[in-house]
């Protein structure tokens, strides 16, 4: 493997080394004929302070030998190839070998201007030529450069950007960043909903040399200033009038601060240093090249551009330093694991809906469908409100990503359809799907091997399965994917009876979204799918039944966290491991489940260890009425519960409504129960829910492996959680901090000595 040095005359040495253990045993392969270039997929995730700049190495001295790894073994000097645009790059190859103390870059940093050392492989993906994002672009424009790029509505007008076109309207971005004062190394915060200006301002920063920092919609003024003055932002790109009022409340707090940018609607006051898009974009259209091309020849592929803010669910968030060779790495395995296809075959198609400040959206909507020249069609503003099903019916996505949350909806809105529907119909859609799930399942054991499909599969598809498909706007996806939060089984099983297979993934910020992914050839129902090519699985302390803390290795994984060197250490190892938190094991396929997190680990006041998501699971499969399950029982003596009911769900603000979904109606008919709203049953008021519920809890009880696993008590919440309310992070991932504090009440009832009244039948004094 052989890096890029800029100057021609220049040569530089890398060190290599291998990491002490690593997994594996499961490789991804492309079907013959199919070219496999880099798109969709992705997820997970999990921000901080400092308005002083700090110069390279000063904090690194202190803590960075914690890093060198002492193995005795020799090291290997690779050579370094003359490419223009890219510096020589310190890089590291797994192999346990020793690292000089004296090391110019070491496999971590927190510090916004500093250099890495790469996690290089001698053979394989993990041996590319690191690139830079500008690189990456340049080489896909000329690939691509006259198909599309983005795509997005205005009224009833498509408009979209070819590839060409993309990469000069983000450079023209560029230059009028660097007017507006943009300094190397700070941030562009950008604030609203996904967008081909979201895109623009995003790659546009990178290419200034600036940071691209993705805000989540939902912050409030507070946490978007904590964003804003932790990556020293210069400037702020909002979407409208709404997020432009958290930034002005906030604005006289950020000291860094140069300009806001507007990007939707016209400006209702005019303000020093307030720009329209337009204006925005005219300060750089007539610049000259000259000043940019200079910075991005500068820029390295083990320099820091990007950083992705963690959701903040266990303390302030922390900024997730993400490199060139990050991204553009990432990209690259995750197009070639997946076998996405050039576009100069078939173009690939997505829809870009979730939030582009998580790094699943960023992976999937920008890098790797730029990798292979992929199309990115934008979803319009109420997306997760009820309108993302008329835009994949409209654009027929190739690939699809979706949380669990958006899978969960299509469930119950389909279970809800399917209700109304005459006896014949649900008989012949019963029929089908038993047939397709026994015809997928028969598949995923065969792991992928071509075999004649039963007659009735082929039948059914043509009845049931092929109209499912084209409903949902997924009549061309043959990769769906899901990620960033637990997955039922049970809905899991039910697309697959569709003939819809959902691909699990599983990664983090910190890993650059995926660090393995489910494959059509290759998964398992629950398990997140094997590693991608060049990266490396290790389970750490693995108890007798194989469960360790999952730690990654590889070039997806991030640079530090940024003013946080303790932080850091907690993340990295000594020999450069990223530990995730997740506890997990392998089959004896490879195959990777994830059985809890440690952070989330219930231990009783006995010493149980309880993971919280299966049981939480096991209820809420067990009971369809219940919405969300969180599992309380740390220091207690017995675990409780609570829970919330399906309702429906405002469709301008997103939040939970007290009219119960129509799927949610129907199964408290067949149950004995009018009830039509939550509140005729939270608290326990319908008595044939609260039996109903109670029969599925002592059914999930019998299965418990120990009388410490069996819930005791309950209690049904007068509301669902929302992102909105709180209870849930931008991907609807549970936080349990957040729920425990609003939830205090409740939880501590469940807990509270009860005292006995003595009475002539019940001589015994109270406790």
């Amino acid at each position: 493997m052989q890096l890029t040095a800029c100057e021609p005359s220049a040569m530089s040495e890398a060190v290599v080394m291998e990491p002490p253990r690593g997994g594996g045993r499961l490789e991804s392969s492309c079907g013959a004929g199919e070219s496999a270039a880099s798109l969709d997929d992705v997820i997970v995730d999990t921000m901080n302070e400092s308005s002083e700049e700090e110069s390279t190495g000063e904090k690194e001295e202190e803590i960075g030998a914690r890093h060198d790894i002492t193995s005795s073994t020799k090291t290997t000097v690779v050579p370094v190839e003359q490419s223009s645009n890219t510096q020589a790059v310190a890089a590291r190859r797994p192999d346990s070998l020793s690292v000089p103390a004296a090391a110019e870059h070491r496999l971590w940093t927190s510090q916004r201007d500093a250099e890495v050392e790469l996690r290089m492989g001698d053979s394989g993906l993990a041996a590319e030529t690191p690139l830079t994002v500008n690189q990456m672009f340049v080489s896909a424009v000329e690939r691509f450069g006259g198909y599309t790029a983005l795509s997005w509505k205005e009224g009833e007008q498509q408009k979209s950007l070819n590839y060409k076109d993309y990469y000069q309207t983000c450079r023209t971005a560029a230059k009028s960043f660097l007017k507006l004062g943009l300094q190397r190394y700070h941030g562009v915060g950008i604030l609203g909903f996904n967008s081909a200006e979201w895109f623009i301002s995003d790659i546009g920063a990178i290419l200034a040399g600036g940071f691209a920092v993705g805000i989540y919609t939902t912050n409030s003024p507070e946490a978007c200033q904590y964003v804003a003055d932790n990556c020293k932002a210069n400037i702020i790109v909002v979407e409208n009038h709404k997020q432009l009022q958290k930034i002005l409340q906030v604005e006289d707090k950020l000291p860094h601060l140069k300009a806001i940018i507007q990007y939707k609607d016209a400006l209702k006051e005019k303000r020093p240093n307030l720009y329209t898009w337009e204006e925005f974009m005219e300060l750089g259209r007539d610049e000259p090249d000259a000043p940019l091309d200079a910075i991005i020849s500068s820029q390295k592929p083990n320099q820091c551009c990007t950083l992705i803010y963690t959701s903040g669910t266990t303390g302030q968030p922390k900024g997730v330093m993400l490199s060139h060779d990050n991204i553009t790495w990432a990209a690259l395995s995750t197009s070639k694991h997946v076998c996405l296809t050039d576009a100069t075959q078939a173009q690939e198609v997505v829809v870009s809906y979730l939030p582009l400040s998580h790094i699943a959206a960023q992976m999937v909507d920008i890098w790797v469908t730029m990798k292979v020249g992929g199309a990115t069609y934008f979803a319009q503003p109420d997306a997760l409100k009820g309108s993302l099903v008329n835009t994949l019916k409209e654009v027929r996505p190739t690939a699809f990503m979706g949380v669990p949350r958006v899978w969960e909806k299509m469930q119950e809105k389909m279970k809800s359809i399917g209700a109304k529907s005459s006896a014949v119909r649900r008989k012949v859609a019963a029929w089908a799907k038993d047939v397709g799930l026994q015809t997928n399942l028969t598949r995923m054991n065969q792991s992928g091997a071509a075999g004649r499909a039963p007659f009735g599969y082929h039948i059914a598809k043509k009845l049931v399965f092929k109209k499912v498909r084209k409903a949902l706007g997924l009549d061309r996806c043959n990769k769906c994917y899901t990620g960033a939060a637990p997955i039922t089984k049970d809905t899991l099983e039910f697309f697959l009876s569709l003939d819809i297979p959902l691909y699990e993934l599983y990664g983090m910020s910190e890993s650059t979204g995926p660090h393995t992914i489910s494959l059509p050839n290759a998964f398992r129902l629950t398990s997140c799918g094997i590693e991608m090519p060049g990266c490396k699985t290790k389970l750490h302390n693995p108890d007798e039944e194989g469960n360790g803390e999952i730690c990654f290795w590889g070039r997806h994984v991030f640079m530090g966290y940024l003013n946080m060197p303790d932080k850091t250490e907690e993340a990295l190892d000594a020999e450069g491991w990223l530990h995730s938190g997740d506890l997990g094991k392998h089959d004896e396929s490879g195959f990777l489940f994830i059985t809890g997190r440690i952070k989330e680990l219930i231990i009783t006041a006995g010493g149980e260890n309880i993971p919280p998501v299966p049981i939480e699971d096991a209820v809420k499969e067990a009971v369809p009425l219940i919405s969300n399950a969180m599992l309380i029982g740390d220091k207690k003596k017995f675990l409780s519960m609570l829970l919330t009911i399906k309702c429906q769900v405002n469709a301008e603000s997103g939040d939970p409504e007290d009219q119960l979904t129509p799927e949610a109606v129907e199964l408290c008919k067949k149950l004995g129960s009018t009830a039509t709203r939550v509140s005729e049953i939270a608290g326990g008021k319908d008595r044939a829910i609260h039996t109903a519920i109670q029969e599925g809890v002592n059914r999930v009880n019998e299965k418990a492996s120990s009388n410490a696993q069996r819930i005791q008590k309950w209690t049904i919440l007068d509301r669902d959680f929302s992102v909105g309310g709180g209870e849930l992070g931008p991907t609807m991932k549970l936080k349990r901090p957040v729920v425990h504090k609003m939830y205090k009440e409740q939880i501590d009832n469940f807990y509270k000595e009860l005292t006995t009244p003595t009475t002539p039948d019940n001589p015994l004094p109270p406790k």
